[in-house]
């Protein structure tokens, strides 16, 4: 069986979501529904932590401390820099670690 892409995963995943939602279909195809459902949200979770990795691995520096760099989606590869006020916190400064635990 191939890898199921997660794109594919999640896709299938709102399906049986919409469907159950409905709650036009029999008790054993809505527990057969849900166990299908459990496992793609199972594996989507897993690709997400996968990913998560990656990026953290490709984030570090040479001295294998993680550098906070900004984030921003690539929907639009043009758009400007973050401003001074949304420039995200060097690594090691305060607000970095207040929240997170």
């Amino acid at each position: 069986m191939p890898k199921e892409r997660f794109e594919d995963a999640l896709n299938k995943l709102e399906k049986i979501v919409s469907q159950l939602e409905e709650g036009d279909v029999s008790l054993e195809e809505s527990l057969k529904l849900f166990e299908e459902g459990i496992r793609l949200s199972r594996l989507c979770n897993q690709k997400l932590e996968e990913a998560e990795k990656r990026v953290e691995i490709l984030l570090k520096g040479e001295d294998g401390t993680l550098k906070a760099q900004p984030f921003s989606p690539s929907i639009n590869s043009a758009q400007a820099p973050p401003t001074n006020s949304e420039q995200v916190p060097s690594a090691g400064s305060d607000q970095d670690s207040e929240g997170d635990e």
